[in-house]
């Protein structure tokens, strides 16, 4: 099957590396580049034997680009999106899909009935590690679940600067655990703030599920320390997944045992993955519909940070 043509709109950290696998890829072919700075672009696609543009509408324009990977600031989601869908592209938009509810909304809205597929990039979703952990939750190896526990904290990425830590790393695991737990959560609970950054840059989540099941996130700019983890604690079983290593730690009554495998890169399985669905034209396995849905929570979420009162989860897809 021929492979797919993609371009790159946006040459900053993800954008190189959107490049940089998509030229690797058996099933895809990174046809251009672009972005506002000359300078950016021309390097990103000197280096993966691209063509560079600073003008969105004319790599837009190129019949031999039938994907892009949108890369770009935040606040620009929703336009560069839109102009895509506008000439027929499909989409995979980095994590948050935009920058309001109100925009993640406009995308789909422009999505629909054009046959396009329009793919949030949750990276996390495809990370080996998580997958091992949710099998172990749907075979029941962990018993029934109580809680979800996730931390992703570290040092302030200095490229982020028009949104928070919630919407730019909450939103992960806030999309994790409806994908673990199978369900929307029922309402949240947070605290949130800003110590030095124009934006919060910490947050702590409390999602109430159906049943016994709450799910907790902690998420900062602060800690010294990167930490990407993810506890399920079930009644006959605990599971640890460390995101970095992709490493599950399992411990019942009687032993406690580490999951190894060989490490994977969740980002080259997420690219694959769009471009097989776009070959086998079927939805991937992140949609639209996830990004907008995770915003949702993340808007609810700072308003309980700014409240200070239970936000009531009901969802307007």
């Amino acid at each position: 099957m021929d492979k797919i043509g993609f371009g790159v709109i946006g040459a900053g950290f993800w954008g190189r590396n959107h490049s940089r696998v998509l030229s690797e890829l058996p099933n895809t072919r990174l046809v251009a580049v672009c972005d506002i700075d000359v300078t950016r672009a021309q390097d990103v696609a000197k280096r993966y034997e691209a063509e560079w543009y600073t003008s969105l509408e004319k790599l837009l324009a190129r019949t031999d680009i039938e994907a892009v990977s949108v890369c770009t600031p935040t606040t620009t989601h929703a336009s560069v999106s839109l102009a895509a869908l506008s000439e027929g592209k499909h989409l995979l938009i980095e994590k948050p899909i935009a920058d309001s509810v109100e925009s993640a909304r406009k995308i789909i809205d422009a999505g629909r009935g054009r046959g396009l597929l329009i793919m949030t990039g949750f990276i996390e979703r495809f990370n080996p590690g998580l997958k091992r952990l949710k099998s172990l939750v749907e075979r029941g190896v962990l018993g029934d679940i109580v809680l979800a526990f996730a931390r992703r904290v570290g040092r302030w990425p200095e490229r982020i600067g028009d949104v928070g830590v919630v919407k730019d790393s909450a939103i992960h695991d806030i999309d994790l655990m409806r994908h673990l737990f199978n369900e929307e959560p029922l309402s949240v609970y947070a605290r949130a703030g800003s110590l030095g950054h124009k934006y919060e840059d910490y947050a702590e989540i409390m999602l109430k599920f159906s049943g016994i099941r709450s799910g907790f996130v902690e998420a900062n700019w602060l800690t010294p320390r990167k930490v990407r983890s993810l506890t399920v604690t079930g009644r006959e079983a605990i599971a640890v997944l460390d995101f970095i290593t992709q490493e599950v730690v399992v411990e019942n009554a009687d032993e406690t045992v580490t999951k190894k495998h060989e490490w994977e890169e969740p980002l080259k399985a997420e690219l694959a993955h769009f471009a097989s669905s776009i070959q086998e034209g079927k939805q991937p396995d992140v949609t639209a519909y996830d990004g907008l849905r995770a915003l949702e929570i993340c808007e609810a979420v700072l308003t309980s940070a700014q409240t200070g009162a239970v936000q009531v989860l009901k969802s307007t897809i």
